[in-house]
C-alpha cells in the first residue's frame, strides 16, 4: 500500500486512541508487527500555544516509524499552523485529522466528530493543513453524525477535492460512540464513491475478522485500536494470515516478555511513580481471559514500584505456567 509517496510496509495500521497510543505503547505494538502506528489526537491549538503537556505527545522514536500524528481542533488557523509544525520537526510520517472523536469536551469545541455537521469549516481545516504540509495526509472519520451516514461521503468528497491522500472510517455515528455495531457496509459505500485508499477501523478483534472486512468492503487497510490493547501481536497475525494463509498465538512465554518489556518501557519514560499508576490497567490487558486474571488485576491495583510489578509477573507464571 502507498499514501502518496510513502510505502506502507504491510497493511495494519494501530488506531490512534486517547490516553493510550503514547511512544513505549506505540513502540510495544510496533516490535508486535504493526506496519504504521498512530498518536494519541494532539491538540492544534495546544501545538499553537507550545503548550508543554500538548508537545510532549509529540515525543517520538526512530524505531517506531512510520508513524501517524493525529491532531484535533475546530479553527483552520491553529490547524494550519500545527501541520508546520509537525511538518517541520521532521518527526512524523503521515500527518492526519480527528473527525472521528465522540467525546463531549472535543464535540462542545467543534472539533472531531463535530466537523461532520459543518462542512464549511471542514473544508477550511483541509485546505489550511494541506497547504501547510509536504506529508502524505490522511483524515479518520466516522460514518457520520447521525444515521444517513449522509455526512460521511460529503466529508471525503471534499477531503479528495482538497489534496487528502487516505480516508480512515470508524463506521459507527456519533451518537454510538463505541457501542453496537460497527457497519462495515459504510466501508464499502466510501471505498466505491471516493478514489482514494482506504483504510477500514471498527470490531476488527481477529485477524479473520481483518481479512472478513477486506473481503466484504475491498479497503486498502486495517486499523485496529481496542483489539490490540487486549492482543498487541493481533497486528502481527493480521499480517500473516494475509501473506501466508496462516498465524501463530502467542505463547504465555511470548506475552510475559511483552509485559515486562512494556514494565521497562513506561518507567524509562514516565518515571517509576506515573508508570506503576498507568500499568496497573495496561498490564491487565495481557492476561483477559487467561487462568487467574482476576486475582491478578486485584494484585495490580496496589501496584507501587517496578520491582514489584516485575516480581508479581514472575509469580504469575511460577502459578499457572512454571515458564
Amino acid at each position: 500500500m502507498k499514501i502518496k509517496t510513502l510505502d506502507i510496509p504491510g497493511i495494519t495500521f494501530l488506531a490512534p486512541l486517547a490516553g493510550i497510543t503514547n511512544l513505549p505503547f506505540r513502540q510495544l505494538v510496533k516490535t508486535c508487527g504493526a506496519a504504521v502506528v498512530c498518536s494519541e489526537m494532539v491538540s492544534a491549538k495546544g501545538i499553537f500555544y507550545h503548550s508543554k503537556k500538548t508537545v510532549t505527545l509529540l515525543h517520538t522514536h526512530e524505531d517506531e516509524r512510520p508513524l501517524s500524528v493525529q491532531i484535533f481542533g475546530s479553527d483552520p488557523e491553529s490547524m494550519g499552523k500545527a501541520a508546520a509544525f509537525i511538518d517541520q520537526a521532521g518527526t512524523a510520517d503521515i500527518l492526519d485529522i480527528n473527525f472521528g472523536c465522540s467525546v463531549k469536551k472535543v464535540v462542545k469545541q467543534g472539533a472531531g466528530v463535530a466537523l461532520m455537521r459543518d462542512p464549511k469549516r471542514s473544508e477550511q481545516i483541509i485546505r489550511a493543513v494541506r497547504q501547510s504540509t509536504t506529508l502524505p495526509f490522511t483524515i479518520k472519520i466516522r460514518s457520520g453524525w447521525d444515521a444517513s451516514g449522509d455526512q460521511a461521503l460529503t466529508i471525503a468528497k471534499i477531503a479528495a477535492d482538497h489534496g487528502v491522500d487516505a480516508i480512515a472510517m470508524h463506521p459507527r455515528t456519533a451518537s454510538q460512540g463505541f457501542k453496537g455495531h460497527a457497519d462495515w457496509s459504510r466501508i464499502k459505500r466510501l471505498k466505491h464513491e471516493i478514489g482514494l485508499p482506504v483504510i477500514g477501523n471498527g470490531d476488527i478483534k481477529t485477524p479473520e475478522d481483518a481479512v472478513r472486512m477486506i473481503e466484504e468492503t475491498g479497503c486498502d487497510a486495517v486499523m485496529v485500536g481496542r483489539g490490540a490493547m487486549v492482543n498487541p501481536f493481533l497486528l502481527s497475525q493480521i499480517e500473516a494470515l494475509i501473506t501466508t494463509g496462516n498465524y501463530k498465538h502467542p505463547s504465555p512465554q511470548d506475552i510475559f516478555r511483552k509485559m515486562e518489556a512494556l514494565i521497562h518501557m513506561y518507567v524509562d519514560y514516565f518515571g517509576e511513580e506515573t508508570a506503576c499508576k498507568m500499568l496497573r490497567g495496561r498490564l491487565s490487558w495481557f492476561i483477559k481471559g487467561l487462568p487467574g486474571a482476576s486475582a491478578f488485576r486485584r494484585a495490580l491495583s496496589r501496584l507501587d514500584s517496578m520491582e514489584n510489578a516485575i516480581a508479581l509477573i514472575k509469580k504469575y507464571k511460577d502459578q499457572y505456567y512454571q515458564c
